[in-house]
């Protein structure tokens, strides 16, 4: 049972404090409930662009890194689709350097032409790096399009087109930041070996000056029911070929989720799974086989992408794993395979949470979702889905028209 207390300042913004004598240090997280969803279809990647520029230094703070350096810190910072968040460690000695670097940012961010441009260009690299020059890194790019035709998922994170970021200009960077970087949207979790007492005090102290520059009112198109099968296949100088498939599936919030995870962790968790010991080590057809979730705040998708062995066509490959697929929809798996994987789950939670940090953000994604308290209750949820909970979900998700396959060819 993970402790922790909660309060809310008169401007919106949500605390959450751990209290964890066992260690000498303090992790902060700032997650601000802004993801690539809410961006303009137009103007796709700026919530990944503002990762970056929130660490081009605030109004008093002209380089982030250095205070935070000598304090004994470290940070980092991650963007998806649903979200953004910001963290950093430190010696809790030093915790008022952190409320006031992060307070700093979130109130007067500095906006300058140069900072502007060097964060483009970084951005920019990296889309040319991890989509457009690396092997496979534009499967995302094809795939997300493909099953999503209302819902912004419909582009990665990184964005769209790198012209979007390319042509950034400054009114549209604070727009983003007035809309989107205030106290009632975003989450402060403070972890670690802290005094509740000392942490209120330090959070009027930094964070309650700071005004609201507006609610946030999220209205994002509802993707529809897909109803057909749909395809793509690109041809790329790549060492060999791969298969994705993608199914859309319910929302991290749907009651369904914890079986669709289990699901996907029975197909290719490990390698006691059914794809490793039945199509890679058995049959051969494949070298490299995965099946995980997206875990989307709207609708998500199910995914199975591998790489088929030499000399295995795609077709071929994909007709194995609808074999594989139509095996499980048949006959309700043995309780012993079930508990197999909620215990490879449970392990996975309580690694994940040793940690002050991922602890941490855990409590500010549960906050994000609805309660911070979930953090105590997810093993339990993956602990309770049944073998029959399994085969409905592989017979109602895994059907052909609701799935989207691209084919990604060598060059001849």
């Amino acid at each position: 049972m993970i402790s922790f207390d909660k309060f809310t300042l008169k401007n919106g913004l949500r605390v959450i404090v751990h209290q964890d004598q066992s260690t000498s240090m303090a992790a902060m997280i700032v997650m601000y409930d802004v993801g690539s969803r809410d961006e303009n279809p137009e103007k796709t990647g700026f919530a990944h662009l503002f990762e970056h520029l929130m660490f081009g230094g605030s109004a008093n703070i002209p380089k982030y890194d250095e205070p935070l350096e000598k304090a004994g810190g470290i940070n980092n910072a991650y963007t998806t689709n649903d979200l953004t968040t910001y963290y950093l460690s430190l010696p809790a000695q030093n915790l008022e350097t952190a409320f006031w670097l992060e307070s700093d940012r979130m109130n007067m961010l500095a906006f300058s032409e140069k900072s502007l441009e060097v964060q483009r260009n970084v951005v920019t690299e990296e889309f040319r790096q991890t989509h457009l020059n690396q092997p496979y890194g534009d499967a995302w790019l094809l795939l997300s399009p493909l099953a999503y035709k209302v819902h912004p998922y419909q582009w990665p994170t990184i964005g769209r087109e790198i012209s979007h970021i390319q042509n950034a200009v400054m009114e549209d960077v604070r727009t983003f930041y007035n809309r989107f970087y205030n106290p009632n949207n975003a989450i402060l979790v403070v972890a670690g070996n802290v005094d509740l007492t000392d942490v209120m005090r330090l959070s009027e102290k930094w964070f309650a000056p700071i005004a609201n520059q507006g609610q946030n009112i999220r209205m994002l198109p509802k993707e529809p029911e897909q109803t057909e099968m749909r395809f793509l296949e690109t041809c790329r100088d790549v060492p060999s070929e791969m298969i994705f498939k993608v199914w859309k599936m319910c929302s991290r919030l749907d009651a369904k989720y914890h079986a669709t995870d289990l699901l996907s962790d029975i197909f290719g968790n490990g390698n006691s799974s059914r794809f490793y010991r039945n199509l890679i080590m058995e049959q051969k057809l494949f070298t490299e086989l995965d099946a995980y979730i997206t875990g989307s705040l709207d609708d998500g998708l199910f995914v199975i992408s591998g790489r088929p062995s030499p000399g295995i066509s795609p077709e071929k490959a994909d007709h194995a794993l609808s074999q594989e697929i139509s095996k499980l929809q048949d006959k309700r798996i043995d309780d012993s395979e079930l508990q197999k994987v909620k215990n490879k789950a449970e392990v996975q939670l309580t690694f994940s949470r040793m940690n002050i940090t991922n602890k941490a953000i855990s409590l500010a994604f549960g906050e994000l979702i609805g309660d911070a308290g979930l953090i105590n209750t997810e093993t339990e949820k993956y602990q309770a889905v049944t073998t029959e909970q399994i085969l409905s979900t592989a017979q109602e998700l895994l059907t052909p028209q609701r799935c989207s396959t691209l084919y990604y060819r060598t060059k001849k």
